[in-house]
């Protein structure tokens, strides 16, 4: 039985596609499109699950929700796209598999919601603009250093990191002045799997 994924388009979600791609397992995309006045997921994600989110993965009779969960799960079960054998590139997978949702999304959702705020908001943009980069400054040192979040090897911390770089560059600045960010972009969109998930898993804006 195939793995079912509840895919909502212009996601986070769209990272577990690309996980799927790379783990090449089969499954099959149940869609879910967003109200395009609040764009807030639909009332119907809330029969999938309590909190009416996005991604949920079904294994049979199992349900899982939170995308760095759902990234160990697979990494378990199919033994591809894990930490490195190191200590240190283990200390790294795992840091990153976690900051992506942990640190850095906040902030960046912090100065979305500022955004969309008339007038105010965009002095409280410019507050939260310095918290921003202070993030991306640090990742930007970090992919200065070496290839891959945890190391020499793509991994899962890797899909993790897609999404908060992705918006970071369509809402929080994020460009040419932090080249290793920038090329790290590039390298994971040109991916056969990237690509092959960003066509089946419908619009999203921020490739």
């Amino acid at each position: 039985m195939p793995l079912i994924v509840h895919h909502l388009n212009n996601s986070r979600s769209q990272r577990l596609l690309w996980l799927l791609e790379e783990l090449e397992l089969p499954y099959e995309i149940r869609f879910y499109e967003r109200n395009k006045s609040t764009m807030l997921a639909p009332p119907e994600l809330k029969a999938v699950h309590p909190l009416g989110k996005s991604p949920v993965l079904e294994d049979g009779a199992l349900k899982l929700v939170e995308t760095g969960a759902i990234c160990e799960y697979l990494v378990e079960k199919t033994g591809k796209l894990g930490p490195p054998d190191s200590g240190e590139g283990l200390r790294r997978y795992r840091q990153f598999l976690h900051y992506a949702e942990g640190s850095v999304m906040p902030t960046l959702l912090l100065m979305l919601a500022m955004g969309k705020v008339p007038l105010l908001g965009k002095i409280a943009v410019k507050k939260v603009q310095p918290m921003v980069d202070v993030h991306l400054d640090y990742i930007e040192q970090e992919l200065a250093s070496r290839p891959w979040f945890a190391g020499q090897q793509m991994s899962a911390a890797d899909v993790m990191m897609s999404f908060p770089l992705e918006a970071a560059v369509s809402r929080a600045g994020l460009g040419p002045s932090r080249p290793a960010s920038m090329a790290w972009l590039k390298k994971i969109h040109a991916r056969p799997a990237y690509q092959a998930a960003l066509k089946k898993g419908g619009e999203y804006d921020y490739a």
